[in-house]
C-alpha cells in the first residue's frame, strides 16, 4: 500500500493522509494546481494530486508523520494557504467535501453577507438548532 511505501522510504513510524479539496473556475485551474504543488515542495509536503479537470475541482492528500510537530504546523498552515488561494482565484474553499467544522471559517470571506442569510434560512427550518447543533454556525 502507498502509505506503507512512504513510511519506509522516509523512516516514518506513523504516516497520517490528511485529504482536502478546493474548487476553482476551469480558467484557473492549471495556476491554481501548480502553485499547490510549488507550495508543498517549499515546505517539503508529500501526497497525490487528483483533479476533476471538467469542474475545476482538486484533492490534495498529504502524507504527514504524525508524531512530527514540525510537520503538523505544517500541514495545518498549507490547509490555511490551499483554501485562501482557491478564494483568491475567485474559487471555493471546498470543492465535493463540503464546508465541514474545518472549513467554516473561511465562509465569510469567501461568501461575505450571504452568510448571513444561511443562518436566517437554517433558523427558520431549525429554531431549537436541534439538526447538526453547532457544525456550522457557531
Amino acid at each position: 500500500d502507498g502509505i506503507r511505501d512512504v513510511e519506509r522510504s522516509r523512516g516514518l513510524g506513523d504516516v497520517y493522509k490528511r485529504q482536502t479539496d478546493v474548487c476553482v473556475p476551469i480558467s484557473k485551474l492549471s495556476d491554481c494546481i501548480t502553485e499547490t504543488i510549488e507550495d508543498m515542495e517549499q515546505n517539503e509536503l508529500i501526497g497525490p494530486i487528483v483533479s476533476h479537470a471538467g469542474d475545476g475541482n482538486f484533492h490534495v492528500a498529504l502524507l504527514i508523520d504524525k508524531n512530527n510537530k514540525n510537520e503538523l504546523d505544517k500541514l495545518d498552515e498549507f490547509l490555511v494557504r490551499i483554501s485562501e488561494r482557491a478564494i483568491r482565484m475567485d474559487g471555493t474553499c471546498t470543492g465535493e467535501h463540503g464546508v465541514g467544522q474545518g472549513k467554516r471559517k473561511y465562509m465569510l470571506k469567501e461568501l461575505g453577507n450571504a452568510v448571513n442569510v444561511m443562518k436566517s434560512v437554517k433558523e427558520a427550518f431549525d429554531p431549537h438548532k436541534i439538526m447538526n447543533p453547532g457544525k456550522l454556525f457557531l
